[in-house]
């Protein structure tokens, strides 16, 4: 699938909004884009109409590998994502398949990353409200934050915080998974999934 050169590039973060849930394993997407646009001196602000704080900037070097971004929280509760971005995708004009969702990923040991292109949402109410807006062809950065330990619900697991262990990793990996959504937007998907599919 070939992506237009010129569209700029929806990199949606998600998680939910609230201070309470700030350190939560299921906003791991939050971190990221938090990073990514502190990367490029930005400051999320209310995207209009639409139910979303936005940042808009560019990444990359000078000249045709330069890319035009809007990175994206949701401010809609994880499992009413899908309106926000579907919304901020008509409004600038972004094929789907220039789309970026960063989530946790429960398949996935902690703090291993996994880029790929469309797919199913392995229950991930944040990629099903996605796909349900606007289909499954949207690219998706995996955050491993592995199993619920014992009998541990996984809703209680994912609302829960990185436990002290986790948090002495936790920004080398979001580091680190903001140098893949740069690398996917800039290189395309291959190459990030060489460099970053740990």
């Amino acid at each position: 699938m070939t992506t237009d050169a010129n569209a700029p590039w929806l990199i949606v973060g998600l998680g939910n909004p609230g201070p309470e849930y700030a350190m939560n394993r299921h906003n791991v997407g939050f971190m990221v884009v938090d990073l990514l646009a502190e990367r490029i001196g930005g400051r999320f602000k209310r995207a209009g109409k639409a139910q979303a704080q936005v940042v808009e900037g560019r990444i990359g070097p000078p000249g045709p590998l330069n890319r035009r971004v809007i990175l994206v929280k949701p401010m809609s509760f994880m499992n009413l994502s899908g309106g926000p971005v579907n919304a901020l995708k008509d409004f600038y004009k972004v094929p789907v398949a220039n789309i970026v969702a960063i989530h946790d990923e429960l398949d996935i040991d902690y703090g291993t990353l996994r880029l790929k292109l469309g797919g199913g949402d392995n229950g991930h109410n944040g990629l099903k409200s996605m796909t349900k807006a606007m289909g499954s062809d949207y690219h998706r950065v995996r955050f491993g934050i592995g199993r619920p330990p014992g009998r541990m619900q996984v809703a209680d697991f994912v609302l829960r915080d990185f436990a002290s262990a986790e948090r002495k990793e936790l920004d080398y990996f979001v580091d680190r998974a903001a140098d893949a959504v740069e690398c996917l937007v800039i290189e395309g998907l291959e190459r990030a999934q060489q460099t970053y599919n740990s």
